[in-house]
């Protein structure tokens, strides 16, 4: 079941896109190393992409994903949070949701994780109160040996451009559905290009209830919170029980 409680329509669309890419700036000298700049919880944040990997490149809805992580603080306040993420790529988000105080756990495939690992530590040393953990992870079966239920229990799962026309969108889905526990918030940010996308929103809500947070037709991204059905709703970012919709 998906819910539309959030409407944006064109002025709050535009509005939105532009405060978003408003957070984003270019170095005004080039120097030996190329970055991208961004400005999120008060910080200059430097991003190194790596364009011979797809999964070192810096997608638009990682961005989406931390200007509304910073914005909403009143309702998704991530201090001392346990937060996954999954498919960290470039590491913004990982960056932006340490420097708000949480607890984040950074996966990705084993050849992105060297430029991740140096932008998360160039990003947060000596800037946040819990240093992040960068770590591989495969989706699917891979997922319940790194993560034994037993001792790893997260508030939120992040993901940014993770879905898009790649042959593991059920070993994706396997994974939610794994480490999103009863308590557990998933926040994910897609840019629709293909059908897969279509489909895969369709898919989550046969297992978890699914609401759009926000709807940029000018970016093509869209923003959705999902948690367990039959567990909990999430009305106004605060918990109740119910088997039915916030």
């Amino acid at each position: 079941m998906i819910f539309f409680t959030v409407s944006t329509g064109p002025a709050v669309d535009a509005e939105l896109a532009d405060a978003i890419t408003a957070r984003q700036f270019r170095p005004s000298l080039i120097g030996p190393e190329a970055w991208e700049g961004y400005r999120f919880s008060g910080m200059e944040i430097r991003i190194k992409e790596s364009t011979d990997l797809y999964g070192a490149v810096l997608w638009p809805s990682a961005s989406v994903l931390c200007h509304f992580l910073e914005t909403n603080q009143d309702k998704y306040n991530l201090k001392d949070k346990n937060v996954i993420e999954l498919g960290a790529g470039t590491g913004l988000v990982t960056i932006v949701s340490s420097l708000l105080g949480a607890k984040v756990t950074s996966t990705d495939l084993p050849d992105v994780l060297g430029n991740l690992q140096y932008n998360v530590t160039r990003n947060t040393r000596d800037r946040c109160k819990h240093i992040p953990l960068v770590t591989e992870l495969v989706w699917g079966p891979d997922v319940e040996q790194r993560f034994p239920r037993a001792t790893h229990c997260f508030d939120y799962i992040l993901a940014a451009d993770v879905v898009y026309a790649h042959p593991y969108l059920d070993e994706l889905m396997d994974t939610f559905d794994y480490l999103c526990q009863e308590n557990t918030r998933i926040l994910w940010a897609m840019r629709f290009r293909l059908d897969p996308e279509n489909s895969f929103v369709e898919r989550v809500g046969r297992r978890f209830h699914v609401e759009q947070l926000y709807d940029l037709p000018s970016l093509s991204i869209k923003l959705y919170r999902a948690w367990r059905k039959g567990r909990r709703t999430e009305g106004g970012g605060e918990a109740a029980w119910s088997q039915s919709s916030p």
